[in-house]
């Protein structure tokens, strides 16, 4: 089963794009981030004709996220119990929850999609959001393991962080910056700490993930290495191999960041002429 995850960075505006990339490079479920749509508005027309079901959440033009499955779903999630709200209180008090985390079961294997908060600055107010959105994720993580100990489990997203200082090409550029800070640094390694492991990482797999659009970033290949497919054991006890596919920053309108692509040791239907990684 070939599994990936990808920002594509507005899904209306990308999806002939993504709709080509999961038939040509044969992938089974796709978790996607910042769709910027609605359901009403997310074209699925096309990913139906490609033969793929989707699973969605996404509020407005702002965050949501997705998956793409030719394989169906179980157990949809909308959010975990202890995401924290952002923005103006509504009418009960609260804050409004946004739409950055969806989970779903495919073939017994339990995924998330997961667009972790930017953070902005660190005196923004995102920034603590950004800190305690995470907290929720790794007490939350930790809960998961516990009572499904068995189940392979994957966090897969965009985490706006780099976990090291050779995740971004010059750490002396991010000075003073989010996503390299020492207390998101922490808590991404908590989410290693409650039982998780960075499965591509671990295979040996070099290469950023996101290249902004400007200042030529990607000629002069300044990237970051910020997105991530953090796997429960016995989830990495089933990845055959693991990639970063670096040639979908290139060509027309690409989104910003690329696919993080993992092989799983689960036959499905038609897999038995699949080529492997080059």
């Amino acid at each position: 089963m070939r599994v990936a995850t990808w920002n594509v960075n507005s899904i209306r505006t990308r999806v002939g794009r993504v709709v080509d990339w999961l038939g040509r490079e044969d992938v089974d479920v796709l978790a996607m981030q910042e769709i910027k749509c609605t359901e009403a508005q997310f074209p699925f027309d096309a990913f139906a004709e490609a033969g793929y079901e989707v699973e969605l959440h996404g509020l407005n033009q702002w965050n949501g996220v997705a998956f793409a499955s030719r394989l169906g779903f179980e157990d949809v999630t909308v959010g975990f119990d202890r995401a924290p709200g952002f923005g103006k209180a509504l009418d009960d008090g609260s804050l409004p929850k946004e739409a950055r985390a969806l989970g779903v079961t495919v073939a017994g294997v339990r995924l998330w999609s997961l667009y972790v908060p930017n953070g902005r600055e660190l005196d923004n107010p995102h920034y603590p959001y950004k800190l305690e959105w995470l907290a929720g994720l790794a007490a939350d993580t930790r809960d998961w393991l516990a009572e499904h100990p068995d189940t392979p489990l994957a966090l897969m997203g965009d985490f706006n962080i780099a976990p090291f200082d050779h995740d971004v090409w010059d750490i002396g550029v991010f000075a003073g910056k989010t996503h390299v800070s020492q207390p998101e640094r922490d808590a991404f390694a908590a989410l290693e700490a409650a039982g998780l492991v960075d499965v591509v990482r671990k295979r040996g797999v070099e290469g950023y993930t996101y290249w902004d659009y400007q200042q030529l970033r990607f000629p002069r290949n300044e990237g970051m290495r910020i997105d991530f497919i953090l796997g429960s054991k016995p989830f990495d006890d089933l990845v055959l191999e693991a990639r970063i596919d670096r040639n979908e920053r290139k060509g027309d309108a690409p989104s910003d960041h690329v696919p993080v692509v993992v092989d799983l040791d689960l036959e499905t239907e038609d897999e038995d002429d699949r080529p492997m990684f080059l």
